[in-house]
C-alpha cells in the first residue's frame, strides 16, 4: 500500500472540487471514444475511494500491474489539461503561455507575419503586467523571425529588438539577484530564527552587505521593487529590528496598492505583505493600525473580484487566524480567542495539502500560548507537545526551544511537576544541542529547577529576584528575542500582583495603545 499522501495523483484528484471534476469528465467525454476509456475508470475509482490502495485498484480489474504505472501518468497529464481550461485557472500568465505557443505553432508552419502579430501583441500585455521574464522570451522569438522574414523595416527593427532585449535581460538579473537574495535571507529565517549572538549579527550583516546589488530605485520596476522589499524585510527580522521590519513591510503593501491590478495578478505576494505587516505592527505593539490593517484585509479578501483558489484559500485561512490570534495576545483577551481554536483546527485538517509543518507548528505554538494566557496550561501542554514531538529539527529551531521552556512552565502551573527534573534535563540537553542556551533561558531554568526547595513563605521573594533578573534583558539586543516567544514578564507580575496573567497584559495593552 502507498501513503496516500505520497501519492501524487490521489491527492490531486483528491483536491479537485466538485466542478472541476465535472469538468473533467466534459473534457474527456467530448470524444466519444473516451467513454469506457481506463483512464476514466480509474478516475471514477480514485474519486470513490478514501485511502490509496493499489490492491483495490488491481481488484477492480481495471488495469494490469504493468500497466498501471503508465495509466496514471496519463490521467495525471488529462486532468492537468482539464484544469489548465477551467476559466478559474486563466490568469494573465497562462494566457500569455498560450499566446506564446500559438506564435511558435504559426512561426513553424512559416505563417511569420501572423506570428510576429500574435507576438507584438502578447509582449505590450506582458511588459504591462510586469511579466518580463515571458516578454525576454517573446523578443528572443521575434529576433529569431525576423532573421527569416525580411521586411522594409528590418534595420530599425534590428535596433528596437537589441535594445528592449538588453532592457529586459538587466531587468531580469535584477529581478534574479534580489529574489535569490530574499529567498537565502527567509531559508535562513526558517532554520535558526532571529540572530543569537554578535557572530550571527556579523554573519548575516555581511552577506546581505555582499550580496545585495547595486541600483537606483527610480530604474525599478513593481518586480523588482517587490523582492527588494521582501530582502530588506527578512534582513531587518533576522536582526531584529522591528520598526525597519515595519517600514519596508508597509513599503510592500503600499507598493500593491498603488498599483492595483497587480493585486489581481500576484494574490499570493498580497497576503504575504499584509501578513508579515501584521506581524510587524505585533512586534512594535501598534495596536490601532494593527486592527485597521487586519480588517482592510479581511475585507479584501471576503471582495469578489479578489482571486478565489485552493491556494489562495489555504494562506488566507493561516495568515487571517494566525493575526487574529495575536491581536487577542495583543490586547490580553485569551479568553475571546478561545473560539478560533475549532476554527483553526478545522481549517488545519482542510488545508492540510497545501500547508508545510513549519507554518502549523506555529499555530499550534499560538494555541499554546492561547490557552496558556488563559489559565487552561493542560490544554497549553497538549499542544506544545505537538511541537516538541516533530523530529523535523531543521524548521525553526528556536520555535522548538521555546517550545520545551512554556512547556516547563506550563508544567509548574498545573501542578504537574512529579516529573519536572527529568524535563528539566530533557530540555536543558535540547538547548546545548541547539547551540540556544542564552541567559533568559538559563535563569528560567534556574529558577524552575531550585523551586522544590523554596519554602512557599520564601516563593515571593524568588519570583521578584527572577524578575528583577529577567527584566534587565527586555530590551538586550539578542535575548529579548526570548519574550517574543513567551511574555515571561508577565507571567512573573501575574505571581507578584496575584492577578491572572490575561489581565496583566490587558493592562500593559491600554497603557501603550496607540
Amino acid at each position: 500500500m502507498t501513503n496516500a499522501h505520497k501519492d501524487a495523483l490521489f491527492v490531486l484528484v483528491k483536491s479537485l472540487s466538485k466542478s472541476e471534476k465535472r469538468q473533467f469528465k466534459l473534457y474527456v467525454g467530448r470524444l466519444g471514444v473516451n467513454t469506457d476509456a481506463k483512464f476514466l475508470a480509474l478516475f471514477n475509482l480514485l474519486d470513490k475511494i478514501k485511502q490509496y490502495d493499489e490492491k483495490v485498484i488491481m481488484d477492480s480489474g481495471i488495469v494490469k500491474k504493468s500497466q498501471l504505472s503508465n495509466l496514471k501518468a496519463h490521467l495525471y497529464k488529462q486532468i492537468l489539461v482539464s484544469l489548465r481550461l477551467n476559466p478559474v485557472n486563466q490568469n494573465i500568465r497562462v494566457q500569455l503561455r498560450e499566446q506564446l505557443d500559438f506564435a511558435t505553432i504559426l512561426y513553424q508552419k512559416g505563417l511569420y507575419k501572423q506570428s510576429l502579430k500574435i507576438l507584438d501583441k502578447t509582449k505590450y500585455v506582458a511588459i504591462e503586467n510586469e511579466e518580463k521574464n515571458i516578454a525576454y522570451e517573446i523578443v528572443e522569438l521575434e529576433k529569431i523571425i525576423e532573421t527569416q522574414y525580411i521586411t522594409r523595416s528590418i534595420p530599425d527593427r534590428a535596433d528596437e529588438l537589441a535594445i528592449q532585449a538588453k532592457q529586459l535581460s538587466e531587468q531580469n538579473v535584477m529581478t534574479s539577484k534580489l529574489s535569490n537574495l530574499s529567498l537565502q535571507l527567509y531559508g535562513l529565517m526558517l532554520k535558526v530564527g532571529y540572530v543569537r549572538n554578535d557572530g550571527d549579527l556579523k554573519m548575516v550583516k555581511t552577506y546581505f552587505k555582499n550580496k545585495l546589488p547595486k541600483y537606483n530605485i527610480e530604474d525599478l520596476g513593481f518586480r523588482e521593487k517587490l523582492w527588494l522589499y521582501k530582502a530588506h524585510l527578512w534582513y531587518s527580522f533576522l536582526i531584529q529590528d522591528f520598526l525597519s521590519c515595519y517600514k519596508y513591510a508597509k513599503k510592500w503593501v503600499d507598493l500593491f496598492y498603488e498599483n492595483e491590478k497587480m493585486i489581481q495578478l500576484n494574490p499570493v505576494f498580497f497576503l504575504k505583505g499584509n501578513h508579515y505587516l501584521l506581524e510587524s505592527l505585533f512586534f512594535v505593539k501598534y495596536s490601532s493600525q494593527f486592527k485597521e490593517t487586519l480588517q482592510r484585509l479581511e475585507a479584501r479578501v471576503e471582495a469578489k473580484d479578489f482571486p478565489k483558489n485552493d491556494n489562495i484559500a489555504s494562506l488566507a485561512f493561516l495568515y487571517i487566524n494566525a493575526n487574529r490570534l495575536n491581536l487577542h495576545f495583543m490586547e490580553g483577551t485569551f479568553n475571546k480567542g478561545l473560539y478560533l481554536v475549532k476554527i483553526i483546527e478545522y481549517g488545519i485538517n482542510k488545508h492540510k495539502q497545501r500547508l508545510d509543518a513549519h507554518h502549523i507548528m506555529i499555530l499550534y505554538y499560538k494555541i499554546a500560548s492561547l490557552y496558556f494566557g488563559n489559565g487552561d496550561n493542560k490544554n497549553c501542554i497538549l499542544y506544545l507537545k505537538k511541537i516538541i514531538d516533530n523530529k523535523n529539527l531543521k524548521m525553526r529551531e528556536d520555535l522548538m526551544c521555546f517550545a520545551r521552556v512554556l512547556s516547563l512552565v506550563a508544567h509548574y502551573e498545573a501542578g504537574m511537576d512529579y516529573h519536572m527534573e527529568l524535563q528539566l534535563k530533557s530540555t536543558y540537553k535540547f538547548l546545548m544541542k541547539m547551540n540556544d542556551l542564552h541567559a533568559v533561558q538559563k535563569e528560567m531554568i534556574k529558577f524552575l529547577r531550585n523551586l522544590g526547595n523554596i519554602y512557599p513563605s520564601d516563593l515571593r521573594n524568588e519570583f521578584q529576584k527572577l524578575y528583577n533578573e529577567l527584566k534587565k534583558y527586555e530590551n538586550h539586543p539578542y535575548e529579548k528575542r526570548a519574550f517574543l516567544y513567551l511574555d515571561i514578564l508577565s507571567w512573573l507580575e501575574s505571581h507578584l500582583e496575584n492577578k491572572p496573567v490575561a489581565q496583566i497584559i490587558r493592562e500593559k495593552a491600554m497603557q501603550q495603545t496607540r
